[in-house]
């Protein structure tokens, strides 16, 4: 495998068949509901996790890999021959994987050359810097061309989400510049961006119908956007939203997928993000 090994964490939401196509490793954080504790994608599938959350009542929470882990993926590309690797990982703002990430990578210096890129941002948003690396590694890129290429789409990255519910954002401490609508919980349905790698409010519909008509106007607001992709964290009305952005981005010209359980811990149940490339 020589070249450049592109790894993340699995905050990306990617699916399966896609970081095998590209060879992506994937990190895994754990995630917490109560006393027991899941290594996500592993130990815990994104339908077990809503289940769980649904069944048991509990607000999950997350907890970063251990440098360890990223030290044993960077380790398994150096055997398998790769000149060099590129680890794009969730905000920092939002997460200590980032820190594993850069102790694994220091851990490894002289042994083979990693670099560690702050995505600042989450889900779909990350997904689109990892796939975009990983056929950039393909096509024979070497490393600095990778990150040059990845930084240039970081501060063009945008992220939305359309939440039912602010608890499970609040209680795991990531709430960010969305503090002040804690005051109208009960009245709103909120609306969040991440914005240099923090969660903002971007909005405070009072109705899930209206919540959604605004995602759709935050994107069509945006421009003639790239790289669309739509999330959701096992929302029925997924596929409302998707028909309402249709006369402007069909089916088939969006990336579609699930919110995971690292994203979905906080995000909650319902939740349908939006991500793409600024013009």
């Amino acid at each position: 495998m020589a070249g450049v090994h592109i790894v993340t964490d699995s905050s990306c939401d990617l699916s399966e068949e896609d970081t095998t196509r590209f060879g992506i490793g994937v990190v895994p954080l754990s995630i917490r509901f109560g006393d027991d504790e899941y290594v996500d994608r592993e130990e815990l599938s994104v339908e077990r996790f809503y289940s769980l959350m649904a069944s048991t009542g509990v607000l999950p929470e997350t907890a970063a890999p251990s440098p360890g882990r990223f030290e044993q993926e960077f380790r398994a590309a150096a055997t398998a021959g790769a000149d060099a690797v590129v680890c794009i990982n969730i905000s920092s703002a939002l997460s200590a994987t980032m820190q594993s990430a850069q102790a694994a990578a220091r851990s490894l210096e002289g042994e083979i050359d990693v670099r560690v890129i702050d995505s600042r941002s989450i889900t779909g948003g990350l997904g689109t810097m990892v796939i975009t690396a990983a056929e950039a590694a393909a096509d024979g890129a070497d490393a600095d061309a990778i990150v040059a290429l990845v930084e240039a789409m970081i501060s063009r990255t945008d992220v939305y989400g359309a939440l039912n519910t602010l608890d499970n954002l609040k209680k795991g401490g990531r709430i960010g510049g969305a503090q002040a609508m804690l005051g109208s919980l009960l009245s709103v349905k909120p609306l969040i961006r991440i914005v240099d790698g923090a969660v903002e409010e971007a909005g405070k519909p009072r109705t899930r119908k209206r919540e959604l008509e605004t995602l759709r106007d935050r994107l069509y607001e945006a421009g003639d956007v790239e790289s669309l992709s739509v999330l959701h964290g096992e929302a029925d009305d997924y596929d409302e939203f998707l028909d309402m952005i249709s006369d402007r981005y069909p089916r088939d010209t969006i990336r579609q997928g699930k919110i995971g359980a690292v994203i979905g811990a906080h995000g909650g149940p319902g939740v349908i993000g939006i991500c793409f490339l600024r013009p």
